[in-house]
């Protein structure tokens, strides 16, 4: 059984390319909520249990899922997307340049950079690792079925990082598109194995150029 991670369907922010991060955020645009339906309905069983963020887009994005697979999706906090502070909002290449260098940084071993006004990564994963342990405890007894959780780009490919130990620069500039996955097993002995990483399987060593994130969200 896994834990598998979905960044959420398309939203006007990402249209937009606009740093969306406050809660509840923007909503799904119509092609967002078509490939959450597709998502849905392209699950071969229904997952155990379904969840999702409390932003907007990721309940929405959960909902098409429920209705494709009957299982009831649950709000839970704190693993909401990376809090932006005073780049909420913008589009600029500046803002984006900014939110990357600091992301970067994240994952080559800093977490104590912060985003102007928002967030630092010891905050995030301070926030997401004691969620993602209950779930561990929880769940992960040897019973079938998946795990679920909707939620955000820029979150997912930290925790990856974090959960999983895959290295940069893959983690920093291999985005997720819209409903894409990341796919952990947990270890016998403790930690998280990934097993997908959006389009990509192991061995993560695929390198892309670094570019702004698609965006983030």
């Amino acid at each position: 059984m896994k834990l598998i991670l979905v960044r959420h369907g398309e939203t006007e922010g990402n249209v937009a390319k606009i740093l969306d991060t406050r809660l509840p955020g923007l909503p799904l645009t119509e092609r967002g909520a078509a490939q959450a339906k597709t998502f849905g309905s392209s699950l071969s069983t229904p997952p155990r249990a379904l969840f999702c963020s409390q932003a907007l887009r990721a309940r929405q994005t959960a909902g098409y899922i429920e209705a494709a697979t009957g299982v009831r999706a649950e709000v839970l906090n704190g693993v909401h997307e990376v809090q932006v502070g005073e780049l909420e909002g913008l589009g600029t290449e500046e803002a984006h340049e900014t939110f990357q260098r600091i992301y970067r940084a994240w994952h080559e071993g800093d977490l104590s950079q912060r985003v102007p006004g928002g967030e630092s990564g010891y905050d995030v994963l301070a926030r997401f690792l004691p969620v993602i342990e209950t779930l561990r405890t929880t769940y992960f007894d040897g019973t079938d079925g998946d795990v679920l959780l909707v939620d955000h780009g820029a979150a997912m490919r930290l925790l990856g990082r974090t959960l999983a130990g895959v290295e940069p620069p893959f983690t920093t500039n291999n985005h997720l598109d819209n409903t894409e996955t990341i796919e952990l097993v947990p270890r016998a002995v403790g930690g998280w194995k990934c097993v997908r990483w959006g389009r990509f399987t192991p061995p993560f060593s695929h390198r892309v150029p670094a570019t702004s994130d698609d965006p983030m969200g």
